[in-house]
């Protein structure tokens, strides 16, 4: 058995350390659940023995949540586990759950600090390792630029990294001119930006589509429409020969041929399966965003992250 703790409340480096865990194990069937949410047996159920013994990945996600009974399933399944089976672990901190923590612990698993990151120091050194991955320099007075800029949010110093090193010409250390550019760049972008990040699988930057689509005004309604009518495009699309050309399936599709070939290539990263559990969760946010929730921008956050994570553990 494979046993993994994440600890720390910053997000990003714990989605990053999930994925991490998922790659490493490409042939794995992979279940993930929001302990904030799941109800009684849902955790014996997921880390029941699998009748054909196949290699599967189990991530319980923010466990400081569980409530007592819940945290026994865990303890229950740590006593005889499944071989078959790595386990994932993601706490936030705290003290929410310490007894459970430390039964996690003395069976010494590979622990990932996922801390949040707060001073304005460790920030920066983040901004630049951003750029690091993505094998471009940046100079320190426009690391603290973007910092400046953005705040504390690192999705957002995340996406906007990304953006900056695939905008800037390949060679050039990024400097604050560039930064500058890329502020006055930041124009209203629409239901559809966000929904291509999403399909994507770009987390990140479909966060900061969609910030940046809801702080120029539009309405959280156009986002789901675009989903709903980009997941309706992915879905007609897969049904087609992929041996047929776009064009001369335009027709019949009723789909300019452009649009069939995007549609093509995020296909990619999307089953039958992920694409019905995608409609699922947009038709919850969409029942939130009409009246069900106080907080329409939440709702399309978390729509935004379980579809797309949903696309990434495919």
């Amino acid at each position: 058995m494979g046993l993994t703790l994440i600890q720390g409340g910053e997000s990003i480096l714990a989605d990053r350390a999930i994925a991490a865990v998922i790659a490493s194990r490409p042939t794995a069937t992979t279940t993930q659940l929001d302990c904030g949410e799941i109800e009684l047996g849902a955790i014996t159920d997921a880390l029941a023995p699998s009748l054909f013994g196949e290699d599967r990945t189990i991530i319980l996600r923010e466990i400081q949540e569980l409530a007592q009974e819940l945290q026994e399933e865990i303890t229950e399944y740590l006593t005889n586990p499944d071989e078959s089976v790595h386990l994932v672990l993601w706490h936030k901190g705290g003290v929410k759950g310490k007894a459970l923590l430390d039964k996690v612990k003395k069976l010494k698993p590979e622990i990932i600090q996922a801390d949040t990151i707060k001073k304005d120091g460790d920030k920066a050194q983040f901004v630049h390792d951003e750029f690091a991955r993505a094998g471009r320099k940046i100079t320190v007075d426009a690391v603290q630029a973007l910092v400046d800029a953005l705040g504390s949010d690192l999705r957002e110093l995340s996406g906007a990294a990304s953006q900056l090193a695939s905008d800037t010409a390949a060679g050039k250390t990024i400097d604050v001119d560039d930064v500058e550019k890329f502020q006055r760049g930041r124009v209203e972008t629409t239901g559809f930006d966000v929904a291509d990040a999403t399909l994507d699988g770009k987390t990140d930057l479909a966060l900061i589509t969609l910030r940046q689509a809801l702080t120029s005004g539009v309405d959280p309604v156009l986002i789901t429409s675009a989903l709903a009518s980009s997941i309706r495009t992915l879905a007609k699309v897969s049904g087609a020969s992929r041996g047929v050309k776009s064009f001369d399936l335009a027709g019949s599709l009723g789909l300019p041929p452009w649009q069939i070939d995007k549609a093509r290539r995020q296909l990619q990263g999307w089953n039958p399966a992920t694409l019905s559990a995608a409609v699922v969760t947009l038709a919850q946010a969409d029942a939130d965003i009409k009246g069900a929730s106080a907080d329409p921008g939440y709702a399309l956050e978390r729509c935004i992250l379980e579809i797309a994570r949903g696309r990434s553990a495919r």
